[in-house]
């Protein structure tokens, strides 16, 4: 294998257009009736050379469009071929189960508009309908390192015919301990086939996946692996350990979608459960959960039943919403890059976004540093229950105090009467009790999830 080459990425403009780009009709079409008709700088800079067949390492962050990047030159290289049984002719490996339904769910419009199929394969879904609908053919398979090696053992999969290889997240499959099995995976496919490898980072391994597997490549990269500053406000918030319990309930009760984020996964069910006491509709995201659980809470929170969602590092990447105008550091990340995996969550898509890092006394000199390694230059704020500086920043409001008993379908939220208890989450330094009057913000409305 070669070394990698590089080309410049600002041309052609991002306002020139898919079909320009040599995007097929049809799914130039398709394309239009979602309301998507001008591609983002990576989907401009890859495409080309992804549709003329050479292999591609794009470097992006999350939220930039890579989906319809790799998707769109998959489809249309595989359109008018048929699938054997049980031999998908593309692959798409992606690190999380949220993450390949986010996938399946962009592509498989686009896919069918052409006449392909697009499946789903991944942990903690059943076994029969994975394995029956490999066996009627599909030309497009989106999976889960996992799931997939279980399938190929049983006979279930054959990846001899797979033309078009897609690596989406290395970084994280890398920080997941799951490049050993994505080498295994890779080594399957057609040695003649193409690779496309997308990447916020080059580090873990990834370079020698990529030297490996990819036959000079072009080299795409449109951001550096630092926090946006042009569409991403930073901030820290200085909070007492006494008031960090109102202080969060507050912001929770704003209007608008927002994420919070906490260490642990029993910290992240408390502090769901406790805002829903205050009168705040929460669901939460982390690993311990069924997957029946993540999806239910997952499509709470697209639909707008649940605006708020508690999550934990481990399912940061899965959370791919837009219109997400807040995320909050409710404890801060250990990490820069665990920092820049959740600011990710928000300015998606080309929109703007705001993200907020409670920071306690002790934890200042950490957080100082972590900033300055993600490339951050955040404001700080000292803030109290109620402050008109935590209006200003995050739109916080005082919650209702009517407990949410469930999240119900839209327009029939069941709620008592009863006064909510006190109550605190403890882990990360989430203390106190209750919360405290704040300001009145704007309503910022509701968005969709669409994953370009």
């Amino acid at each position: 294998m070669s070394s990698v080459s590089t080309r410049p990425s600002d041309v052609p403009t991002p306002t020139s257009g898919f079909a320009t780009l040599g995007v097929p009709a049809a799914l130039v079409k398709s394309l239009s009736r979602q309301g998507i008709t001008e591609p983002f700088p990576i989907q401009t800079a890859t495409m080309p050379d992804a549709l003329a067949g050479r292999d591609v390492l794009g470097r992006a962050q999350t939220g930039s469009g890579k989906t319809l990047a790799f998707g769109l030159p998959m489809i249309a290289r595989l359109t008018d071929k048929t699938a054997r049984r049980n031999h998908p002719l593309g692959l798409v490996l992606v690190p999380t189960r949220e993450l390949a339904m986010q996938v399946v769910d962009t592509l498989a419009p686009l896919a069918q508009a052409v006449g392909l199929d697009v499946r789903l394969v991944a942990g903690g879904m059943p076994y029969s309908r994975q394995i029956e609908a490999l066996r009627r053919g599909v030309e497009i398979l989106v999976a889960t390192p996992g799931r997939l090696v279980d399938l190929i053992q049983q006979g279930n999969c054959n990846l001899s015919d797979v033309e078009i290889s897609v690596l989406d997240e290395a970084d994280h499959m890398a920080d997941l301990g799951f490049l050993p099995v994505v080498t295994e995976l890779l080594e399957q496919v057609r040695p003649d086939g193409q690779r496309l490898l997308f990447s916020a980072t080059l580090d873990n391994g990834i370079d020698k996946l990529v030297k490996r597997f990819l036959t000079d490549p072009v080299n795409h990269s449109t951001e550096e692996a630092t926090a946006s500053v042009s569409t991403m406000d930073h901030h820290l918030l200085l909070v007492h350990p006494e008031d960090k319990a109102a202080v969060t309930a507050q912001i929770a009760a704003r209007e608008g979608r927002t994420i919070l984020f906490v260490r642990t996964k029993h910290g992240a069910d408390r502090l769901a459960s406790t805002l829903a006491r205050q009168g705040v509709a929460a669901g939460s995201l982390h690993g311990g959960k069924t997957q029946a659980a993540r999806t239910k809470a997952l499509d709470a929170f697209r639909a707008g039943r649940v605006p708020v969602l508690v999550a934990t590092d481990v399912a940061a990447r899965g959370i791919h919403v837009d219109d997400v105008s807040l995320v909050v550091h409710v404890d801060p990340p250990g990490e820069h890059k665990d920092y820049l995996h959740r600011a990710g969550r928000t300015a998606r898509a080309g929109e703007s976004g705001t993200v907020v890092t409670l920071v306690l006394p002790h934890q200042q000199r950490d957080v100082d540093l972590m900033t300055t390694r993600a490339g951050v230059t955040p404001e700080r704020t000292k803030v109290r229950p109620g402050a008109t500086e935590l209006f200003t920043v995050t739109g916080a409001r005082t919650p209702s105090g009517i407990p949410v008993i469930e999240p119900a379908e839209p327009g029939s939220a069941r709620r008592t009467g009863r006064p909510p208890r006190s109550g605190g989450y403890k882990g990360g330094g989430y203390q106190g009790k209750g919360a405290q009057a704040a300001g009145r913000g704007p309503s910022s409305g509701q968005g969709s999830s669409r994953t370009r």
